[in-house]
C-alpha cells in the first residue's frame, strides 16, 4: 500500500479488547433485562405495518364508514406520511417497496378517500405516485397487467395473491373474475380431512379461505346453475365452520391482516352484520396504535421471552437457580425505575408451564403438547414456538413437573415431524412463520431426522434429566 493511500475506517478503529467487549456485554445484558414486564417476561412489539394498516382501513371502510370514520382518518394519513419516495409502500416503514402491499395501499386510500379520511388533492397525488410506482414494477398500470403481476408473484399458492386481487376488486380497481377462486365449500368437510385435500391456501388461512370464497361466490355467477346452487347451499355451514374456529377475542391468529380480510370479504358480501364481524372489528378496534397504524400480529410475547432466555443461558449465564436473581455478574433490577425485585427462575419457568396447549386445538385441531408465540385467544402452537419453550425450561433448570411438560412437548414436535416434512427452498410467495410445507415447494427429510433411534434417546434424554432433578 502507499503512503498516500488513505486508511479503512475499520483500521482506524482501536482494538477490541476483552474488557470493551465485557463493557458491551454488560449494557446489553442490562438492557435486555431492563425489557421485562413487572411479571417477569418479555413482550414482543412488533412494527407498525403498511400492509396491516392499510388491510383495516379497508375492512373498516367497508364494515361501516361512519361509525370508524376516526380510525380510517387516522390509519390514511398515516399510510400517507409513510409512502416510500418511489410512490411504493413497504411491509413496515424500514422495508423496501413491493407490488403486493402498494396494492394494498392504494386499495386503502380509494375507499379512504370516498369515506372522506383525508383531503382528497392529498390522496389523488399519492395514488398516482402509487400508480407511477406499479407501472414501473408490473411493466404496465392497467386491472388485467396488475392482476397478473400478483399471480405471478405467489403463483399456486393462493393464501396471499386472492386476499390482494379481492380487495383491489372491492375498491373497484381490478374485476371480480381476476382473483382465482376459493373453495369455500371444502371447509365443510371434517378438521381431519384438510390434511388429505389439496387445498390452494396454507392450512392456517382457513378463514380467509371461508370469507373470501363466499365473497367471490357473491359476486360471480358460475356459467352452470347447478353448481352455483349447490355452493350456495353449502355457505351456512362454511360460516358456521368460520364462527366456531373464531377466538373469543375475534382475532384470528391475533394477526391484523387475517382479520382484516375475513372483515372486508364478509362486508364486501353483504354479511357486515354477522357475528363474526362484529368481533372481528372489536379486534381491529383493540389492535391500533396511537399513531393510527396496525401491527401485523399483537405481540410474541413467548416468542421473545424463550429467545431471551436462551440468550442469556447461551451467554454462561446460570439460571438455573433457586434465589431471587442471575449470578454471572452483579444483579441488575428487572424495572429499576419501579424498584421492583429480579425475577425469580421459577416464576418464569411457571410462567412458561401456562402457556402450553393442553388440550386440543379449536383453530387448527392440534394435538395437546406445544407452544404458541403468545398467551393470547388467536396463537397457535407451532414448530419453532415450542422448540423455543423446550430449550428455555431446560436453561431455566428441570423439575418433576418441567419434564413431563418438556416430554409432551417433544413428542408433539416428533409427531409434527411425521405429517410435515422438512422444507428447504427459496420460498416462492410472501414469508410467514406459520407456513409448514407449502405446495409448490421442494421437500426433503435428512437422514438425521429418520430413525426412530434419535426419538428414542430424546425421550432418554429428559427422563435422565428429570432424575437427576
Amino acid at each position: 500500500m502507499t503512503a498516500s493511500a488513505k486508511t479503512s475506517p475499520a483500521m482506524s478503529q482501536p482494538p477490541i479488547t476483552r474488557e470493551r467487549l465485557a463493557e458491551a456485554y454488560a449494557k446489553a445484558r442490562a438492557h435486555l433485562l431492563s425489557q421485562r414486564t413487572p411479571e417477569g417476561f418479555w413482550v414482543g412489539e412488533l412494527a407498525s405495518s403498511a400492509l396491516s394498516t392499510a388491510t383495516a382501513v379497508c375492512a373498516l371502510t367497508l364494515a361501516d364508514r361512519h361509525r370508524f370514520a376516526a380510525l380510517i382518518g387516522g390509519g390514511a394519513r398515516w399510510l400517507l406520511d409513510h409512502q416510500m419516495s418511489d410512490g411504493g409502500w413497504g411491509d413496515t416503514v424500514k422495508s423496501f417497496s413491493n407490488i403486493s402491499t402498494t396494492m394494498l395501499c392504494r386499495a386503502a386510500l380509494t375507499l379512504g378517500k370516498g369515506a372522506g379520511a383525508a383531503p382528497g388533492q392529498r390522496i389523488d397525488e399519492s395514488l398516482r405516485r402509487a400508480e407511477d410506482y406499479l407501472e414501473r414494477v408490473a411493466g404496465g398500470r392497467g386491472p388485467r397487467t396488475l392482476a397478473q403481476a400478483i399471480r405471478a408473484r405467489y403463483g399456486k399458492d393462493r393464501t396471499f395473491s386472492v386476499p390482494i386481487l379481492l380487495c383491489s376488486a372491492l375498491a373497484g380497481l381490478i374485476d371480480w373474475r381476476e382473483a382465482p377462486p376459493l373453495p369455500y365449500e371444502l371447509a365443510c368437510l371434517p378438521a381431519s380431512a384438510y390434511k388429505w385435500i389439496n387445498l390452494p391456501v396454507v392450512s392456517y388461512a382457513l378463514p380467509a379461505l371461508i370469507a373470501l370464497g363466499v365473497l367471490q361466490h357473491a359476486k360471480t355467477e358460475l356459467r352452470i346453475p347447478l353448481i352455483h346452487q349447490l355452493r350456495q347451499a353449502a355457505i351456512p355451514r362454511a360460516l358456521r365452520k368460520l364462527e366456531s374456529i373464531q377466538p373469543v377475542n375475534g382475532g384470528f391468529l391475533e394477526a391484523t391482516p387475517l382479520v382484516s380480510f375475513v372483515t372486508m370479504s364478509m362486508a364486501g358480501a353483504g354479511r357486515g352484520l354477522h357475528p363474526v364481524v362484529q368481533k372481528a372489528v372489536r379486534f381491529l378496534e383493540g389492535a391500533v396504535r396511537p399513531d393510527g397504524s396496525w401491527p401485523i400480529d399483537t405481540n410474541l410475547s413467548t416468542w421473545v421471552t424463550t429467545l431471551s432466555i436462551n440468550a442469556l443461558a447461551d451467554a454462561g449465564e446460570n439460571l438455573n437457580q433457586s434465589g431471587q436473581e442471575w449470578h454471572r455478574h452483579e444483579p441488575v433490577r428487572a424495572i429499576p425505575s419501579d424498584g421492583q425485585a429480579d425475577v425469580c427462575p421459577t416464576a418464569l419457568r411457571r410462567w412458561l408451564l401456562d402457556q402450553q396447549y393442553r388440550e386440543t386445538h379449536p383453530f387448527t385441531s392440534a394435538a395437546p403438547g406445544g407452544w404458541g408465540w403468545a398467551p393470547l385467544p388467536g396463537a397457535v402452537p407451532d414448530a419453532d414456538d415450542t422448540s423455543g419453550a423446550l430449550l428455555a425450561m431446560r436453561n431455566l433448570g428441570v423439575t418433576a413437573e418441567s419434564s413431563e411438560a418438556a416430554k409432551s412437548g417433544v413428542s408433539w414436535l416428533l409427531d409434527l415431524r411425521d405429517i410435515y416434512p422438512l422444507t428447504v427452498a427459496a420460498p416462492t410467495s410472501a414469508p410467514t412463520r406459520y407456513a409448514r410445507s407449502p405446495r409448490g415447494r421442494r421437500t426433503f427429510t435428512p437422514p438425521l431426522l429418520q430413525p426412530r433411534e434419535r426419538e428414542k434417546r430424546i425421550r432418554e434424554g429428559w427422563k435422565a434429566q428429570s432424575s437427576a432433578a
